[in-house]
C-alpha cells in the first residue's frame, strides 16, 4: 500500500487497541490514545525505510536518504545470507528485513527502552520522529506543497505538548506498566504495531510480504505471504483509496468513540 493508507491503518490499528484495551478494564487516558494513534500512524510509514522513494526516506533530508541507504544495505545482506533454495535472487533489499515480524518487534523493543532509560529528551525524540511521519502521512497533501522545515517545526511543536501532557499524573506516562522506572514503557507498543499493520497491508498487495521471516515455509525462507492473488491488488490501486482508506476511517472513528467510552 502507498503511505496515506498504511498511516490510517495504524491510526485505525491503534484506536481499536484502545477499544480492546477499555474493554478488557485497562482503559487509555485519553493523552494515551491520542499520541498512539500518532505513533502508530507514523510507525506504520517506517519499514519503508529499505526503499529510497518511501516516504520516510524523504521525510528528514540527507540524513533519512543516508539511512535509507544503510538499511536496504542491511537488508539486502541479510536476505543473501538467508535465503533458502526457493527464494529468488535480489538487487535490492526492500520488502525484505524491515517487513518481517522481527524487525518490528526488535524496533519496538529498542524504542521501550529508549523511552525507559533515555528520559524526557529521549521521549520527545521518539515522539517528534513518529510525529513528523504522522504529519507526512496523514496529511500527506498539504505536506507534499510544504516545506521539510515546517513539518519539522509542526512535529517538534506537537511532540512538545504531547510530552507536556503525557507528564501529568494520570496522563499516561505509566499507563499499562505501573511499576516504579518503567514509565513510557508502552510506547514501543504503538511501534511494534504500526510496523506489522504496514506489513499486513502489503500482503494484501500484488508483491506479498515476507512478515514471518525466518521461518521457512516450503523452500523458501523468504515467502511472500498474503491472500489468494485474485484477491489482491496494486499499491496505489482503486480497491486502496476508495474501499480500504474509507474503511479505515471508519473503523478508527468506531475505535476511538468506543476507548474513550461513548459507545
Amino acid at each position: 500500500m502507498m503511505g496515506p493508507a498504511h498511516s490510517l491503518s495504524g491510526a485505525a490499528a491503534w484506536l481499536g487497541v484502545g477499544a480492546a484495551a477499555a474493554a478488557a478494564g485497562h482503559p487509555m487516558p485519553w493523552p494515551v490514545l491520542v499520541c498512539g494513534a500518532l505513533i502508530c500512524a507514523g510507525a506504520a510509514l517506517a519499514p519503508d525505510l529499505d526503499h529510497k522513494s518511501a516516504t520516510i526516506s524523504r521525510a528528514f533530508g540527507p540524513l533519512s536518504r543516508w539511512l535509507c541507504e544503510v538499511v536496504d544495505a542491511i537488508s539486502h545482506a541479510v536476505y543473501k545470507a538467508t535465503k533458502m533454495r526457493g527464494d529468488s535472487n535480489r538487487n535490492g533489499g526492500h520488502r525484505t528485513l524491515t517487513h518481517t515480524w522481527v524487525w518490528a518487534v526488535l524496533v519496538g523493543a529498542g524504542m521501550s527502552v529508549l523511552a525507559m532509560q533515555g528520559g524526557r529528551w529521549a521521549v520527545l525524540g521518539i515522539l517528534f520522529v513518529h510525529m513528523v511521519l504522522a504529519i507526512e502521512g496523514l496529511l500527506w497533501r498539504a505536506a507534499r506543497v510544504s516545506s521539510d522545515v515546517l513539518v519539522w517545526l509542526l512535529g517538534a511543536a506537537s511532540a512538545w505538548i504531547l510530552a507536556g501532557v503525557l507528564d501529568q499524573p494520570g496522563n499516561g506516562a505509566s499507563w499499562l506498566f505501573s511499576e516504579p522506572g518503567q514509565q513510557y514503557l508502552w510506547l514501543g507498543l504503538p511501534v511494534v504495531l504500526g510496523a506489522l499493520v504496514h506489513d499486513i497491508g502489503d500482503a494484501l498487495t500484488v508483491s506479498g510480504c515476507p512478515i514471518l521471516w525466518p521461518i521457512p515455509i516450503g523452500r523458501k525462507r523468504w515467502y511472500p505471504v498474503g491472500p489468494p492473488k485474485g484477491m489482491r491488488f496494486k499499491a496505489g490501486s482503486w480497491v486502496e483509496l476508495r474501499v480500504l482508506m474509507p474503511v479505515f476511517m471508519v473503523l478508527g472513528g468506531v475505535g476511538g468513540l468506543s476507548a474513550l467510552g461513548y459507545i
